[in-house]
């Protein structure tokens, strides 16, 4: 790995931002930190023409709240749905579901085979295990999860079986890896834990500037452990041009059929938006 000023400046500020940490992994700072750590990214110019400008930083001062951003249309239910909900169970749902529990199948599905988790392992450093996997197969899984929440009841329906198929896997992988039951139960425990706190911290990085949700990848995806600001900057430009790609599908053909087509991790334009495929599926939704 080179070793630049950038780069240095940067292992500096980590290791301070790190001491000053609260057990429960909150960052004292986090703006002021990834101010200093990103921002000389954007303004600095190479004098070598044939070195590309990095994108621009998105900054905003101001933190939104989930109740600050557009949210779709609240779906007007009947006592009778409210009542069984309230117990517990799902009420009538827009389409069968059946249809919606294959298509969330198939959604992540999407987030494990159509990733390149060997190009992830080698632009970001991270070694070859099954919690490098994990960590970046929860990244899509939370991208599908943000989508999906904003298609009303069915979507929230299809989310739990997203995170239900997930952890199905999970834990096959690991049974075929040879883990004990003993050593396989507590992982599974770390991992719960590891992926609803990555929830809360994503999520407030999409509502925030690229500073917060750089502070929750270093967190979660890097676990603390990023030394390079270049590889930051690309993470959080793939999840941003990530998020506004999913946005652009059909909420009713993702419900019916859970395809996600995901875009590189490496693109010459990453801030053009490409033209969604509309899926194809029949009759039966399958």
């Amino acid at each position: 790995m080179y070793r630049r000023p950038l780069q240095s400046a940067f292992k500096s500020i980590t290791s301070t931002f790190a001491s000053s940490r609260t057990i429960l992994g909150k960052a004292a700072d986090p703006d002021a930190y990834f101010s200093k750590a990103l921002v000389p990214c954007r303004f600095t110019v190479s004098g070598d023409p044939s070195q590309t400008q990095c994108r621009a930083l998105h900054i905003t001062r101001e933190l939104y709240a989930t109740k600050h951003t557009p949210q779709a249309s609240e779906e007007e239910v009947g006592a009778f749905t409210k009542l069984i909900e309230a117990m517990g169970f799902t009420g009538p749902l827009k389409y069968n579901k059946w249809k919606i529990k294959i298509a969330a199948l198939r959604m992540y599905t999407c987030c494990v085979e159509r990733i390149n988790y060997d190009e992830f392992f080698e632009k970001f450093s991270l070694p070859d295990t099954l919690n490098s996997w994990f960590l970046v197969a929860q990244l899509h899984v939370w991208i599908c999860l943000v989508r999906m929440r904003q298609e009303s009841r069915e979507g929230k329906y299809m989310c739990r079986y997203i995170v239900h198929s997930m952890w199905e896997d999970v834990e096959q992988r690991s049974k075929i890896m040879g883990v004990d039951a003993i050593n396989r139960k507590e992982s599974m425990r770390a991992m719960t834990e590891m992926f609803y706190a990555a929830l809360f911290g994503y999520d407030e990085g999409i509502l925030s500037d690229d500073r917060v949700l750089a502070a929750a990848l270093w967190r979660n995806l890097f676990n603390r452990q990023c030394e390079d600001p270049r590889q930051l900057e690309l993470v959080v430009e793939y999840v941003r041009k990530q998020m506004q790609f999913i946005d652009s599908l059909n909420g009713e053909d993702l419900l019916l059929t859970g395809e996600v087509r995901w875009r590189p991790l490496v693109e010459e334009n990453a801030q053009s938006i490409l033209k969604a495929c509309t899926p194809t599926y029949n009759d039966t939704g399958l």
